[in-house]
């Protein structure tokens, strides 16, 4: 909820909220499997709004968080039309990582994930899986968390700060032990924002401070 009130403290916006709750605080694997419908759900209904009130899908942006950000990939697949952006807050990991329907780089004009607790034991899902995935601190654990869900609640509470501030800049790095070893050195992209016409590719880290802004 954070980040959407950020979003309609900085423009004039619409912002669409979709409540799955029932199913999403069903046990994990049921919520797994129900994903795709939900996402195709999703798809369809701004494919409605598209059609009867003359939206211009290029001024979509579709963000989800945990198994969000997976179904907001399979929306992103069921529009007449690409997204402008989809963005993913640390993904899912379990039970995703070989699954053909999670988040990937097709789902819209730009696809962005923010990976936030990939490890081993982690919530989110570890390998990159966008067009431009960012790993601050490495990706795996965040400064001022002691448990898994506070690394993966880290990604919503990290996009929320750059919707305001724009601040975070990751550095393109080669391959993952770069990231690992916090050794990139490549060109910058910012993470998050609301730019609908970002784009780059590749994989970012960045190092962040425990509290907001971070």
């Amino acid at each position: 909820m954070k980040y959407i009130l950020t979003y309609l403290g900085r423009s004039d916006c619409n912002v669409i909220v979709l409540d799955w709750r029932r199913l999403a605080i069903s046990d994990y694997a049921t919520a797994v499997r129900g994903v795709p419908a939900v996402g195709r759900g999703l798809g369809q209904f701004i494919n409605f709004l598209i059609q009867t009130s003359g939206a211009n899908i290029n001024n979509f942006h579709l963000v989800g968080f945990s198994l969000g950000a997976h179904l907001v990939g399979n929306a992103g697949r069921e529009l007449q039309g690409r997204a402008a952006r989809v963005t993913g807050l640390d993904p899912a990991g379990p039970l995703w990582n070989y699954n053909s329907n999670r988040l990937r780089p097709s789902d819209g004009v730009y696809v962005e994930a923010i990976h936030t607790d990939g490890g081993m034991t982690g919530l989110g899902i570890g390998s990159a899986v966008a067009d431009a995935d960012f790993f601050p601190n490495g990706g795996n654990s965040q400064p001022g968390c002691l448990t898994s869900l506070c690394d993966h609640n880290r990604a919503w509470e990290l996009f929320a700060a750059t919707v305001t501030r724009n601040h975070l800049v990751g550095n393109l790095c080669n391959n993952n032990l770069q990231i690992t070893l916090n050794n990139c050195r490549g060109s910058q992209l910012h993470m998050g924002n609301d730019d609908l016409r970002k784009f780059g590719s590749g994989m970012y880290r960045l190092n962040t401070a425990r509290r907001y802004p971070f």
